[in-house]
């Protein structure tokens, strides 16, 4: 921190203090040192201070700017600690704040320090060192996005507020949306008022933060959803997860980062949340506080406000590629083997009903799309999900998305409901996004009853945990159904239980391919095809396996073989001994 010294002809003095910034000194109101005298022009010299040196300009005053009785021009020129400034009839001078500076030794003969060169970055951890008090670094590593300093961020919320609450003063963006202005016009407008308000307002800057990025952020936030504009830019990015206003973390290669992002406060992130969801027909207040919604290319969104998030709105949005994973993307990730991939095609192609099985972020909807992609173009294909995620390039597919109650509590359509209605539309495949409740029962139904070839998803942690969620989500439909009933259902309607998770260095991963192979007793009875074999990990700590047979036929290998399809029985091979 400086202390600056202006001095009158009329022997008065005012001291201010500058923190690292940009600063307009002018007789105009909106410069960030106003000097009211006749000589002094509105807009008459600048200083640039930052942590290590000072320099000023002049800004095209009418009586000019000098240092030293040197003249100086528009460029930025170093102000040395103890230099005069003349502009007109008043002097300014600067001098460091005792408080910052540390007692150096400095060798015999070597040059005297400028007092700047002591100065150091104000960082929480410098200054828990300084004090003797321990650091207390974050272990969550930080990814930069935005380009603002961590510890300038503060200041340029500060500014965000202001420019926001002048902004609408000025602009009345919803009803000029409304009313059907193009969004490159809304977008114009927006960009141009948001300009003129940066360029008035008095808060100096922060080191190292320019206009344009802080006019960027307001115009994001103004008519797009604010720092998730740049961050769903972002295609590494797989989460992206708002903590209220001033956290926004990600996802990056499995790995979480905090973002140097913010937005500028609650009501920004509302606006977010709003834009994301009112297109959708669905809303979000203190009387409905969850929704689930999507964004245009796909990517699932989930949020919750208060009273029932007390750190303020979150946001968390689970990204989709722009284009959709292809089998041989996740072959090249290492997800599983073409041995695998090819099994599965058969089996879709035979019409096995499939349930992908695993836990939340594990990779179920990838797979679930991948396996999707081998229906044959020429069948009549029918999703249901909650949001609409899938992405099926067939020619022939019906996409039904459910729907919540309205204000009133009214008009809310199932994924139960929705399957039940697909039933009617000579479906030749079924695809349900995720069973969760007592759609699972008429999913069975409609798998044994002739839509056989059909997939679903569902949250379990192995295949034979899948089985139990099953019974229980089709206890919750209501029906008092015998256990024996329900598993019978089950063993005859389920053929293969794909099993996906996610492992400690971020990698997701096919664990299982499992098939249901009959009843014995009150038990159904399972083989596995393929299993992930764990080898160990690489000195990065990423996984080493491999995904290898079990030594298992399927018991449906007559039906692959009438298909005529071509499958290579040596795939099956027992290989989980095998320590190459």
């Amino acid at each position: 921190m400086l202390n600056a010294v202006i001095r009158y002809e009329d022997g008065r003095e005012t001291a201010l203090k500058l923190l690292p910034g940009i600063y307009r000194i002018g007789s105009s109101p909106a410069s960030h040192i106003q000097i009211e005298r006749p000589e002094i022009s509105s807009r008459h010299a600048q200083l640039h201070v930052s942590e290590r040196e000072v320099k000023i300009c002049d800004l095209g005053s009418s009586n000019g700017t000098s240092i030293d009785g040197r003249k100086i021009g528009q460029e930025p020129v170093p102000m040395p600690p103890g230099a005069v400034v003349k502009m007109g009839k008043v002097l300014l001078s600067l001098l460091p704040d005792p408080a910052s500076l540390r007692d150096l030794p400095q060798s015999a003969g070597s040059k005297p320090k400028s007092a700047f060169d002591n100065l150091t970055p104000n960082s929480e951890a410098q200054s828990s060192s300084a004090q003797g008090r321990p650091s207390n670094p974050s272990k969550i590593p930080v990814l930069k996005v935005s380009g603002i300093p961590e510890e300038s961020r503060p200041i340029v919320q500060e500014i965000k507020k202001r420019a926001h609450s002048e902004l609408l003063k000025r602009l009345n963006l919803k009803r000029m949306a409304l009313s059907g202005i193009s969004d490159k016009d809304l977008s114009d407008k927006a960009e141009a008022t948001i300009h003129d308000i940066l360029s008035e307002l008095s808060i100096p800057l922060p080191a190292g933060v320019s206009l344009e990025i802080i006019e960027k952020e307001l115009v994001h936030e103004a008519i797009g959803l604010g720092p998730l504009e740049d961050l769903i830019g972002i295609g590494e990015i797989t989460e992206v997860m708002v903590n209220g206003p001033n956290s926004v973390y990600v996802e990056k290669a499995g790995v979480l980062f905090k973002t140097d992002t913010a937005f500028a406060d609650d009501n920004q992130v509302m606006a977010a949340i709003e834009r994301i969801v009112s297109p959708l027909g669905r809303r979000i207040d203190e009387s409905s506080p969850m929704v689930d919604a999507r964004l245009k290319d796909g990517s699932r969104v989930n949020a919750i406000i208060p009273p029932l998030s007390l750190i303020g709105p979150t946001i968390t949005i689970r990204k989709f590629s722009k284009t959709p994973f292809k089998v041989e993307d996740l072959v090249a990730n290492g997800s599983f083997t073409m041995d695998v991939a090819r099994f599965l095609d058969v089996c879709v192609k035979i019409r096995k009903n499939i349930v992908v099985s695993g836990g939340t972020g594990s990779g179920k909807t990838v797979l679930l799309n991948v396996l999707s992609s081998f229906l044959p173009s020429r069948e009549r294909i029918v999703t249901i999900e909650d949001a609409a995620e899938l992405q099926l390039g067939q020619e022939h597919v019906i996409r039904l998305e459910a729907r919540p109650p309205n204000i009133e509590g009214k008009g809310e359509i199932t994924i139960r409901d929705l399957v039940r209605n697909s039933l009617r539309m000579r479906p030749d495949r079924i695809v349900v996004g995720e069973c969760r409740g007592g759609e699972a029962l008429d999913m069975l139904q409609a798998m044994n009853t002739g839509h056989d070839g059909s997939l679903t998803t569902v949250h379990a942690n192995s295949p034979r945990d899948a089985l139990a969620r099953l019974e229980t989500l089709v206890l919750m439909a209501g029906f008092d159904l015998p256990l024996r009933a329900i598993r019978e259902q089950i063993a005859s309607a389920v053929t293969i239980i794909v099993q996906v998770g996610r492992n400690k260095d971020g990698s997701r991963k096919l664990l299982n391919v499992s098939e249901i192979t009959k009843m014995e007793g009150e038990v159904i009875t399972m083989q596995d095809i393929f299993i992930f074999k764990h080898d160990g990990w690489t000195p990065d700590g990423r996984i080493k396996g491999r995904h290898v047979g079990c030594g298992n036929i399927p018991t449906f290998i007559e039906d692959i073989q009438r298909s005529r399809l071509d499958l290579d029985i040596s795939m099956f091979k027992d290989g989980r001994g095998d320590f190459r």
